[in-house]
């Protein structure tokens, strides 16, 4: 064995007996403040024999957690997963216990809530004690990568690989958040690490570029499409499909999976992460071998399912589920905190956050950040070539507090030590890495079309119909991502009623909501009903709609003209004629036309799509769900997400197309696999030409614009 390696023994060695020395001195100090905690035997015991005992309950607990905890976290991985975190504290306090029962003589004994209270509190400091003794020694930090650095080489040797090892590349999908929100969370210096990546003192090192959504602006239709290259016929979050009785809704299990299916029937190719990829916290895979909490694998069962691993990785260490579990509490508190300012202070918009929000909320922010980030240490660590991970905490928290304000700014805050923990592990992987940071779509504000008008899209459907309305108007269901991933952790994967996915065919229609975007479907007709049709069977169904002040406008089709859109005052727009004036369009910015006709082509589009009122001049919508801060449809910031990329990476856009746009998800596809496959990286296999037929088929061409120098573009500081 070399010197070197018996220093890192040395030193490991130094660290454990560190750790056991202040758990042995914690524990004293339990015994002496807790009456139900004892270290001695009931006549009484010296000091000496008090310590002994102490240091000898210690070992025990730091071995049992080391030894027997991942087995017990293993086989819990049976019970559903965010259970398994709530039981942090529980399972903590039986190994401390039986750690206690191991001592000679009987001297040890705590009652079982006091047994949990301790154990928490060693477990902790356990954590924290062993944290700084290795940040404090960073040549055994160091040496420890380069062993892991070492192995993945030798791998590659095994393997018949030769030669340099190729830049791997890390992409982080910060969920909601907006091009303009992320320039204002850097302006107010909430993210410093992405302001430092942009330059703001020194020179930068990545680009930052804006791009444009499909009309449906949302996770399923925008991850769809980045990952798998093809978003076609997803039209909104949740839609009614005529020919098979169904809704579909991104975020249910069973539908991500037919979605996956369609999308790779349709490109001819598995996916951005089909070579050596791995895929985190996503609603869809992106054909990656490696996956954890991914919401298209969570609807399957048996030993192929491995999306929920990521919980066994992460709260296989017993410090790491006493501390996410602590930080869920005190998340919960914040937001109850939070949500008592805001009706105190009777704030508007505001929508109710009870019920299970709170947890909800916390999962988002601690729980599913905490095992994503960690996974993708993880992977960074072994050298995996293409990573792509979604943290939701911004979203979730985004719908209920709105996009913007103090809520929200802790969130960015966190979301950027995220990132900065991610880059600092990048120093020290067995590879180069590339971090790529994006977003799906971003959040337009506004307050609810129920507050506003007091009736939902579906009673004024009714009202058009001439069907009874109900006199109170009930809450419509919202479904936000981080949602799907709770009822995932606890097995629950059906996001709404089942009745619900498959309903009647009666005269009746469907109104589904997704953000500002409505879907009108008549279920009793098998086919797309023309607007001839509508007009025939409820005459006076369109014009309630496309007059009322809280709608933008309608797309239906017209037998004889093709798509038309609908606006206030008879205002018609034939998309498939000559343009002219965009009359309801004008407000919603370039490309809306484009995005409406694009969807009236899909097969399952709704029988009316219905985008609610726009304010151009504050930005804000009118959401059919119980979002303050909402996206699905067209209109304000909600369609403007980002792409922050090293300058290393050639830009998204070519230098000929600057005054073009980055349009859709598919052309970001494209580009992502585009800079995999630089540096003579992995490139996605392709048949047919899917994916570029699609970049092509877009307004722009298939590049990408950086910002102008007042925006600069910047390279990872890491490289």
């Amino acid at each position: 064995m070399g010197r070197g390696r018996w220093r890192a023994v040395g030193s490991a060695l130094w660290r454990s007996v560190a750790v056991w020395l202040v758990s042995t001195l914690t524990m004293l100090a339990l015994a002496g403040i807790l009456p139900d905690f004892k270290l001695q035997a009931d006549n009484g015991d010296s000091a000496t024999r008090i310590a002994v005992t102490a240091a000898l309950g210690a070992g025990a607990f730091g071995l049992l957690s080391s030894l027997v905890w991942p087995l017990l976290v293993r086989a819990l991985l049976l019970v559903p997963a965010l259970v398994l975190g709530l039981l942090a504290f529980f399972l903590n306090g039986s190994l401390l216990l039986l750690a206690l029962r191991l001592i000679p003589d009987g001297r040890g004994d705590a009652n079982p809530e006091t047994a949990v209270v301790v154990a928490a509190v060693m477990s902790a400091v356990a954590s924290a004690t062993g944290g700084a003794l290795a940040v404090r020694d960073d040549d055994a930090y160091r040496r420890r990568l380069y062993r892991l650095a070492d192995r993945r080489r030798r791998r590659r040797r095994a393997e018949g690989q030769s030669g340099p090892v190729p830049p791997g590349t890390v992409f982080i999908q910060l969920d909601g958040v907006g091009h303009d929100v992320l320039r204002t969370a850097v302006r107010k210096g909430l993210m410093p690490t992405v302001a430092g990546w942009l330059g703001q003192e020194g020179e930068p090192s990545y680009r930052l570029t804006p791009w444009r959504t499909d009309w449906s602006s949302q996770t399923g239709a925008s991850q769809l499409g980045i990952l798998h290259g093809s978003n076609h016929d997803v039209p909104a979050f949740r839609w009614y499909e005529k020919d098979t009785g169904e809704v579909m809704v991104s975020n249910r299990p069973a539908s991500a999976v037919e979605l996956q299916r369609r999308a790779i029937e349709r490109t001819g190719d598995g996916g951005l992460l089909t070579v050596d990829g791995a895929s985190r916290g996503n609603l869809f895979s992106g054909g990656a071998e490696q996956i954890a909490l991914v919401l298209s694998m969570a609807a399957r069962r048996g030993k192929e399912n491995r999306s929920r691993a990521g919980y066994f990785a992460y709260f296989s260490d017993p410090a790491n589920a006493v501390r996410t579990a602590l930080s869920f509490v005190a998340e919960v508190g914040r937001e109850i905190g939070e949500s008592t300012r805001a009706r105190i202070g009777k704030r508007r918009p505001r929508i109710g956050r009870g019920g299970l929000y709170p947890l909800i909320r916390a999962f988002a922010t601690v729980v599913e950040r905490d095992v994503v980030v960690t996974a993708v240490i993880g992977d960074m660590l072994v050298g995996r070539t293409a990573v792509y991970a979604d943290l939701v905490a911004y979203d979730e928290v985004a719908h209920h507090s709105g996009p913007s304000g103090s809520d929200v700014d802790k969130v960015l805050q966190r979301l950027d030590r995220s990132l900065a923990l991610i880059a600092k592990v990048a120093e020290h992987a067995p590879r180069a890495y590339r971090i790529v940071v994006l977003s799906d779509h971003g959040q337009s504000p506004g307050e609810t079309f129920r507050a506003r008008y007091g009736l939902t899209l579906g009673d004024l459907v009714k009202a058009g119909c001439g069907l009874p309305v109900p006199r109170k108007a009930r809450r419509t269901h919202s479904g936000a991502e981080a949602r799907a991933a709770v009822r995932a952790a606890l097995r629950r994967p059906v996001e709404e009623g089942a009745g619900q996915h498959r309903p009647a065919r009666e005269a009746e229609p469907i109104v589904l909501a997704s953000g500002n975007l409505g879907l009108v479907s008549f279920p009793d007709v098998h086919h797309r009903m023309t607007r001839e049709e509508i007009d025939e069977r409820n005459p006076a169904l369109l014009p309630t709609l496309a007059n009322h002040p809280g709608i933008g406008f309608l797309l239906v089709r017209s037998e004889e003209r093709g798509p038309v859109v609908l606006g206030a005052r008879g205002s018609e727009v034939y998309l498939d004629e000559e343009p002219g004036d965009l009359g309801p369009l004008t407000d919603f910015g370039p490309g809306a036309a484009d995005a409406v006709r694009r969807t009236d082509g899909f097969p399952h589009v709704a029988d009316i799509m219905v985008n609610s009122w726009y304010d151009p001049q504050d930005g804000e919508v009118l959401a059919f769900e119980e979002q303050i801060g909402s996206h699905g449809g067209l209109g304000g910031a909600q369609a403007h997400p980002f792409l922050l990329s090293p300058l290393v990476l050639s830009a998204p856009l070519a230098p000929l197309d600057e005054a073009r746009e980055l349009v859709g998800a598919e052309r970001v596809h494209g580009v992502l696999r585009r800079w995999l496959a630089e540096y003579q990286g992995p490139e996605v296999p392709l048949v047919g030409g899917g994916a570029t037929a699609a970049e092509d088929s877009r307004p722009g061409g298939p590049g990408g614009t950086a910002l102008a120098a007042t925006d600069p573009a910047v390279q990872d500081k890491t490289r």
